[in-house]
């Protein structure tokens, strides 16, 4: 269970938004102030803190000039983002005013799933993990209750009357057939023989001379499962006498590929010599490639195009925030 323990909590940096007042501890100004948004300042450190494991990614990806301009541009994406939670922050102390609240027992629930998804129940585990990342409870809680905010207002922008008509329905199919196709395929088995050393074993060695004999008593009626069962040297596929399933092209390596995909159902290959190990394929059945009917995933594409739907509903509503906004970025 501690394996997931630093996943959840490097999201939860990444994913808090902590503007504070003008007014707050001299501690958290003299961090430095990357940006105003009316009342509220958010700073550098914040920024940082939100993309701090991207950042070492890059680090590792990119030097020199190059870095620094990744590493600019994925400041300036995070100061945005922080920017535009701090602002959906403000509509929500508005909405306090006039009596809305995050009732207690929601955060609590929230921390309650949290402590038995990522800690299975161990709330000791979870505290002990909490202080370590230099968090307390209460801080916790505080983050929570603003990422509820914050979906919970982004959600109530959007109302659920979404109408997406058969038009749009059938250009999103037509524009994106690609993605509702799938790629021929075979249902093959496979027996294979591994030379004394791969890669160094010569035409005519006693390994070849027992792949052809597999292969003539297999054309004279044995049941190409059970050959795989009794000689196949492939020890994730031989209890399964060589069941490899339904697999597309890219499966196998090219040679091997062009060979199953010759052969016709119920066919069996030739012993296929590969760099020293022998090889013995049978395609059990075939699937031709093909396109998934729009009938089929009509419902898909619709929740799809009311996904986006809402998606640009809260862009809106976020613009119209920006626009009555006093914003000012000074880094």
């Amino acid at each position: 269970m501690k394996k997931r323990f630093l996943p959840y909590f490097t999201l939860l940096f990444l994913l808090c938004a902590a503007g504070t007042r003008l007014h707050a501890q001299k501690a958290e100004v003299i961090d430095g102030v990357a940006a105003l948004v009316n009342s509220d300042v958010i700073t550098i450190s914040q920024v940082r803190e939100l993309v701090g494991a991207r950042e070492r990614s890059m680090r590792e990806l990119y030097r020199g000039d190059e870095l620094a301009a990744k590493i600019s541009e994925m400041r300036l994406a995070a100061l945005k983002d922080l920017i535009d939670r701090q602002l959906i922050i403000q509509e929500f102390r508005k909405l306090q005013e006039k009596g809305a609240s995050i009732p207690e027992y929601v955060v609590d629930d929230r921390v309650q799933g949290i402590i038995r998804t990522e800690f299975g129940g161990d709330r000791s585990a979870f505290v002990r993990t909490l202080q370590a990342q230099g968090y307390t409870l209460t801080r916790f809680k505080e983050i929570e209750r603003e990422k509820i905010i914050v979906q919970a207002m982004r959600q109530s922008k959007v109302n659920d009357n979404f109408v997406i008509s058969p038009t749009q329905i059938q250009q999103f199919y037509n524009k994106n057939r690609a993605s509702f196709s799938t790629p021929e395929q075979v249902k093959l088995r496979m027996i294979i023989i591994r030379g004394d050393e791969a890669g160094d074993v010569p035409t005519g060695t006693d390994k070849q001379q027992v792949a052809r004999e597999i292969r003539e008593r297999i054309a004279g009626g044995a049941e190409f499962d059970r050959m795989a069962q009794m000689y196949s040297e492939d020890a994730s596929t031989q209890e399964v006498g060589g069941d490899w399933g339904w697999i597309e092209r890219n499966t196998l390596n090219a040679e091997l590929s062009e060979v199953a995909f010759s052969l016709k159902p119920g066919e069996v290959s030739k012993v296929v010599n590969l760099g020293g190990t022998f090889y013995i394929l049978m395609v059990e059945a075939r699937k031709n490639a093909q396109v998934k009917p729009i009938s089929e995933v009509r419902e898909e594409i619709e929740r799809n195009l009311i996904q986006q739907e809402k998606m640009k509903a809260q862009d809106r509503w976020l613009d119209t925030l920006r626009q009555k906004a006093y914003i000012k970025i000074l880094s």
